[in-house]
């Protein structure tokens, strides 16, 4: 007496197929926009970005000093797109170390942006890419270019690019203390521009020559490692013209033409 043949392995081919070609479908939907799709970047936080160049795209750039673990100062570049939409945000970086820090400061920056121009965002779509030397500027530090760049880009109005910024961003528009004053401003010098905007009281700047002091106690001599405080005037040691601003309105006028 023969064996029937178990349908076994021919039920889970069927079963294979259409758990396949309802992927497909799902993955189409998903995948099938309108407009270009520019690269997605690697990492989880990159997001793809859909711009209908069709549509009333206003841009705006900034640049952003920073500064790497060796203390040199360096500069990247951020661009924002703002198109007719939903409110989303949308997010294109590359390698970006301290992801939570600056989407809470691209969030603050929606929000001040929107009391400064009175828009309402949720009509908007608004897109940031930042590339080169990502991963240095995240974090708080870049909250005031971002929140600038971002009502410059909803007023369609061109940013200044010999005059860069560094601050945080507070929720009333404020503009926050940050460090390593000196090593932005001379990476705001390299870069092009002529003028360094900076927190209220940090046109200067405290920092510490390392110094050894030795002293004979007897026939011993003992030595310590002091750090010296000095005071650094950033403009005179980054050879730029340095002036506080407390506001991104006060920031704005130096901005703008």
């Amino acid at each position: 007496m023969k064996k029937k043949k178990r349908a076994y392995p021919r039920i889970k081919l069927i079963s294979l197929l259409v758990l396949i070609f309802v992927f497909g479908i799902l993955l189409g939907k998903f995948t099938n926009f309108n407009g270009d799709v520019n690269e997605r970047f690697e990492g989880s936080i990159s997001r793809f970005l859909i711009v209908d160049k069709s549509e009333d795209v206003r841009v705006s750039s900034i640049k952003i000093p920073a500064v790497d673990a060796q203390g040199n100062g360096v500069s990247t570049e951020l661009l924002i797109e703002v198109y007719p939409g939903n409110g989303k945000t949308l997010v294109d970086i590359d390698t970006l170390l301290y992801w939570a820090d600056t989407q809470d400061s691209i969030r603050m920056a929606k929000e001040v942006a929107a009391n400064v121009t009175g828009m309402d965002l949720s009509k908007y779509d608004i897109s940031y890419h930042i590339d080169a030397n990502a991963s240095l500027i995240g974090g708080p530090s870049a909250g005031s270019a971002i929140a600038i760049a971002t009502v410059a880009a909803l007023q369609n109005k061109t940013l200044k690019e010999d005059v860069m910024i560094t601050g945080t961003i507070n929720h009333d528009g404020s503009i926050g203390p940050v460090g390593e004053i000196t090593g932005k401003a001379k990476a705001s010098k390299d870069v092009g521009a002529i003028l360094f905007l900076v927190p209220l009281l940090q046109s200067n700047e405290i920092t510490y020559e390392t110094h050894e002091y030795c002293r004979k106690i007897v026939f011993t001599e003992f030595c310590t490692i002091e750090q010296i405080p000095k005071k650094v005037n950033v403009g005179a040691e980054a050879g730029i013209e340095v002036r506080e601003v407390g506001s991104v309105l006060e920031a704005l006028e130096y901005f703008y033409e």
